[in-house]
């Protein structure tokens, strides 16, 4: 398949009005902090952005990898990480009075635990300043290193996730060669079986020029590891030093796989052209359940 050049008209995205409500509290708090939404050109950010929410990129804004779908800057080395960003999320989210945030990090291979520690201040500092939020977190794979994933399984997320991105055969056409499809699915793996009752999310990316077929597989994949939740959306290109978009999947075939997905067990399946793994119509699913278990 060649390359298309052209968005259909399904992938109109709404520009966020009034700016970032996010950005907005943290200059009243004199805080930073790093939404994924501009750092990764979510095309979803006039829709959060207009509720009021969005999902904060932990660890700064610069990846030690660079996988060819992304747009978040790398380096070898980023800047040493803010030891005041626990705090300042915890303000900020109890200023913006949140019900549900998502925690998504870069990659911090230049640090001895990848960020683990870290990460898990952060959820933790958040949950005690503000007791009844439902926390999301969107984590690394740690080089699949169990001890660190543990760490993470000891937080008090409520929802954890780790996404595969794309189907097997072209894991390493787009992804950082220091990521493999097998360490997702072993880290998706690790956290289901240390805490069986923790809530457990991926995520795929299409367009790259796969099958229907492969898209299954990688679901069933998904799903074996015990994995509750599962989001699908279609890539688009961030910039022209970025794969460029095989295919624009029609929404009719977003639904198709989303009923596929709940045939094979998962709980919940957001699947549309816009959807991303910190999609807001699954947040709003998932409060409502965790809230009906008395999850906290």
């Amino acid at each position: 398949m060649q390359p298309h050049q052209r968005k259909p008209s399904w992938l109109r995205a709404k520009l966020p009005s009034g700016g970032n409500p996010i950005v907005t509290q943290q200059k009243h708090l004199h805080t930073h902090l790093t939404t994924v939404c501009e750092e990764a050109r979510c095309p979803n950010m006039g829709e959060c952005w207009n509720a009021g929410t969005a999902t904060f990129m932990l660890m700064g804004d610069t990846c030690t990898r660079g996988c060819r779908f992304c747009s978040v800057k790398t380096a070898k080395r980023p800047p040493a990480l803010d030891d005041k960003e626990p705090e300042n999320l915890a303000r900020t989210i109890k200023a913006l009075n949140l019900k549900y945030v998502v925690l998504t990090t870069v990659d911090r291979d230049d640090l001895e635990d990848q960020g683990a520690e870290h990460i898990c201040r952060c959820i933790d500092t958040i949950k005690e300043s503000v007791p009844d939020i439902l926390v999301e977190a969107l984590v690394p794979d740690f080089q699949g290193n169990p001890d660190l994933i543990g760490q993470i399984v000891r937080s008090r997320a409520d929802v954890v996730g780790h996404n595969v991105e794309c189907v097997r055969r072209l894991t390493a056409k787009v992804r950082d060669a220091r990521a493999s499809y097998n360490q997702s699915l072993e880290v998706l793996r690790l956290l289901k079986s240390l805490k069986p009752s923790l809530y457990t999310k991926s995520s795929l990316m299409v367009g790259f020029g796969e099958t229907d077929n492969e898209i299954l597989a990688s679901m069933s994949d998904i799903r074996r590891t015990g994995a509750n939740f599962c989001t699908l959306g279609q890539y688009l290109q961030p910039d022209k030093t970025k794969l460029e978009v095989v295919e624009y999947i029609h929404p009719d075939k977003f639904k198709w796989y989303e009923q596929k997905g709940l045939e094979m067990g998962f709980e919940y399946v957001a699947s549309g052209p816009l959807v991303r793994s910190s999609y807001q119509a699954g947040e709003h699913y998932l409060q409502a359940k965790l809230k009906s278990e008395g999850c906290h």
